[in-house]
């Protein structure tokens, strides 16, 4: 995201720290959280494909739609809406989201294309055959990622909570707190609903943390650094941001901010072929689930 997370909240006291937000996240990977087996299949994906992306586009939302992709962008000034084509990652329609907005993580609900802004408290409706805008609604607080279960939509502020909101009203319906191994997990972003679960990057980390949405523990983890390492071309702000899944086909797709490629992900072992690849010979996806005992 944007702003510098210094004070994380553990057991229940406040302490000031110089650890990064997904601290909690780092130590589940470290202790505790096995390697995944043939018992956890749900969590053990390879890169199957590669796709040209957007080099200059500040990625903050991403959705699999029928054949294409729907992204959200991000800076003020930059801030758009736009249809891509996957295969050579050809924009084919976009909408500008107006300064002073800075656009951040979008979804569809029936037939809009719903948009979240950072610090604007505004969120934008696209109809999604034309990118026109149809409706602008209001929210409290920040807006980082944005997903749908099929009957709420799902928010992230940047904090360790999720807010489920009602997507006529924008009412906040509940909110969950999410924990990993126990600790709070802070700086939430780009969300994706994926098979009943909440797959969500962390804000700075190489990982994505899956959710059970009725607890609130992270069940499992991603761990995508061999691809962030490639795609991020050491620029501090390429950080991983965009998850979209293809529920039919079974795939999941990831990007970055300014990322030039995005990456398909299947799920079991890797096949002999991975299209468009080249650069990656050794790259893994490596799965790990977590205890989800209190």
């Amino acid at each position: 995201m944007k702003m510098v997370l210094t004070i994380l909240v553990a057991g229940g006291a406040v302490a000031a720290s110089l650890a990064p937000p997904d601290a909690p996240l780092l130590a589940a990977m470290s202790a505790g959280s096995p390697a995944v087996s043939a018992a956890a299949d749900d969590l053990h994906f390879h890169i199957a494909a590669c796709y040209p992306h957007d080099p200059e586009a500040f990625t903050q939302g991403l959705i699999y739609r029928r054949g294409e992709f729907y992204e959200s962008t991000g800076l003020v000034g930059q801030s758009s809406i736009r249809r891509v084509r996957i295969a050579d990652g050809k924009v084919m329609q976009s909408a500008k989201v107006e300064p002073p907005h800075f656009g951040e993580g979008m979804t569809d609900w029936k037939s809009d294309v719903i948009s979240i802004t950072w610090r604007s408290g505004t969120a934008f409706r696209w109809d999604r055959k034309s990118l026109m805008l149809r409706k602008v609604q209001r929210y409290e607080g920040e807006g980082w990622g944005l997903t749908q279960d099929g009957r709420t939509l799902i928010l992230s502020d940047g904090t360790d909570r999720l807010r489920f909101i009602d997507p006529e009203s924008f009412a906040v319906l509940r909110t969950l707190p999410v924990t990993v191994n126990g600790r709070p997990l802070a700086a939430l972003n780009e969300l994706e609903w994926v098979e009943g679960a909440i797959y969500a990057n962390v804000w700075q980390a190489s990982q994505i943390v899956r959710i059970d949405p009725q607890s609130g523990k992270v069940t499992g983890i991603l761990d995508l650094s061999d691809l962030a390492a490639v795609a991020s071309r050491d620029n501090p702000d390429a950080v991983l941001n965009g998850i979209a899944y293809d529920a039919a086909g079974k795939r999941l797709f990831v990007t970055g901010k300014t990322w030039p490629l995005v990456f398909e992900l299947r799920p079991g072992k890797p096949s002999a072929r991975t299209t468009g690849c080249a650069q990656l010979p050794d790259a893994k996806v490596v799965g790990r689930v977590l205890p989800t005992a209190p």
